[in-house]
């Protein structure tokens, strides 16, 4: 398992149209946030956090529908499932860059219908501590560099075409070069690269 410790404890946050729960951990740039969903795109969810995501992983608690993700770099109208290889998908967010205390929903992100609980995981950036962005590939095996300004303890990457969710960790591997992963859409057995 990974986790990430968000705060001690929730608090209420009437910041957006919808009322939201959260437990949030400013200093690492991460929250959870609960919220019962009205069913309307452009409807607003406080997030906690004092920057605004860079990242959001949501799920509709109340029906099986896929995990919404979406990555600040492939932009607010264009969103990927975590648990499928699909490319973008537009109609994620509103098409609204989310602020630094609230996010806008789309009806199509979390399966928005009204009265449905929901779960949001917000990350932003935190120097020397964590980096989410993108890189563009140089088609060698080697790859580009990609500075981060820390050594990395776990590493999650996707294209933004049809291809798997690959995750990296210093755990399972403790030496570079790292090559043993695990895909979220999948079952399969660790595999290496």
């Amino acid at each position: 398992a990974w986790c990430w410790k968000a705060g001690n404890g929730t608090t209420v946050n009437n910041d957006g149209t919808i009322q939201s729960t959260v437990s949030a951990n400013r200093d690492a740039g991460f929250s959870i946030v609960s919220f019962t969903s009205n069913g309307t795109a452009g409807a607003t969810v406080g997030h906690g956090l004092d920057s605004a995501p860079e990242m959001i992983i949501g799920k509709n608690r109340d029906r099986t529908y896929h995990w919404a993700v979406y990555n600040r770099d492939n932009g607010a109208a264009n969103g990927l499932r975590l648990n499928t290889t699909d490319g973008n998908l537009s109609g994620f967010l509103n098409s609204t860059e989310p602020s630094s205390t609230l996010v806008t929903l789309g009806t199509y992100d979390l399966n928005m219908e009204a009265g449905d609980n929901q779960m949001m995981y917000c990350w932003h950036s935190v120097e020397g501590y964590s980096k989410i962005g993108s890189y563009k590939g140089n088609g060698n095996a080697d790859g580009p560099f990609v500075y981060l300004g820390f050594k990395p303890a776990w590493v999650m990457f996707k294209t933004t075409g049809t291809n798997s969710w690959c995750i990296l960790d210093n755990k399972r591997d403790t030496t570079n070069p790292v090559d043993r992963y695990l895909l979220a859409d999948g079952n399969d057995v660790e595999g290496t690269s």
